[in-house]
């Protein structure tokens, strides 16, 4: 078959784009957030169903720190779920509340729209509004506003990215850093795919979409660490190290990592766990 993207055809970009493939079920996989997130809401304090806009899916799930707040504020560390853009949801992404909580950091679980029901525009809106309350509440949260630090997931990365990036976005000094894993920056190859069976992406709304072409004319960034797993395709290995180039060319600090024995799926679960290389460079950059 021809090539309909680079040098891929629509079966072999089909299987770069389907984390799914380098693992042995992804059943098993997304089962492991759903069973830590149950053991999140079952332990730990947590107000639920913050509302940060009018619609259904506009909701946060907050856990406060354990232990005293500090004078100024408890650190946050908000996280955006993937699911490409159409499954999982903020229940599912408590997983890494208790490593964070137990430090004494915050930490939100945000919800959104997800498609074929909602066009991508409204998501992407849907999760910067998102950030925009978190940070206009911060104080009545016990957080501290100048220590918000924001992460995402595979389409959750996207969604962070575009959070920060654009007309609307917060400045980035309101972000102290952000963490971006197995990240989608280009969409372009996303809308030639099954993915975009969902999404409806026409070659307009993937490129306004897309935070690669974003950065030239977007705010300052906040410092960036993106990680993939060394086990992933090539084209979510292209995606990071593109995207990192590009944000390093805009005046953004970066960094950049592959983390051994991991994969798409597994790699999100160490965010909080400080002795695992991923858990360490976030609290690092917290903590900067």
């Amino acid at each position: 078959m021809a090539p309909v993207y680079r040098d891929y055809d629509h079966e072999e970009l089909a299987r770069e784009y389907s984390p799914s493939s380098c693992v042995e079920d992804i059943a098993v996989e997304l089962a492991a957030y759903t069973a830590r997130s149950e053991d999140a809401y079952a332990t730990l304090e947590v107000r639920r169903d913050l509302r940060y806009g009018p619609a259904e899916p506009e909701l946060v799930d907050f856990f406060p720190p354990r232990g005293p707040v500090p004078d100024g504020g408890a650190p946050l560390h908000v996280f955006v779920h993937g699911g490409y853009w159409q499954e999982l949801d903020k229940t599912d992404s408590a997983f890494a509340a208790p490593d964070f909580t137990a430090r004494g950091t915050a930490y939100a679980a945000v919800g959104y729209g997800l498609a074929p029901h909602w066009p991508l525009d409204a998501i992407v809106d849907q999760v910067r509004r998102a950030l925009h309350w978190l940070l206009d509440h911060a104080e009545e949260l016990g957080v501290d506003p100048g220590r918000v630090q924001l992460s995402g997931s595979s389409a959750g990365a996207h969604l962070a990215a575009m959070a920060l990036l654009g007309p609307a976005a917060p400045s980035g000094r309101r972000v102290s850093g952000a963490v971006l894993l197995s990240g989608v920056y280009d969409l372009e190859p996303i809308a030639l795919t099954y993915v975009n069976d969902a999404l409806g992406l026409d070659a307009d709304a993937a490129r306004r979409n897309s935070p690669l072409h974003l950065l030239a004319d977007g705010p300052a960034l906040p410092p960036l660490l993106l990680v993939r797993g060394e086990h992933e395709t090539a084209e979510f290995g292209r995606q990071q190290e593109e995207f990192a180039a590009a944000a390093r060319r805009a005046g953004a600090a970066v960094e950049t990592a592959v983390a051994a024995r991991r994969n798409h799926f597994d790699l999100p679960l160490d965010l909080g766990r400080t002795d695992t290389p991923l858990g360490a460079a976030v609290a690092a950059q917290s903590a900067a």
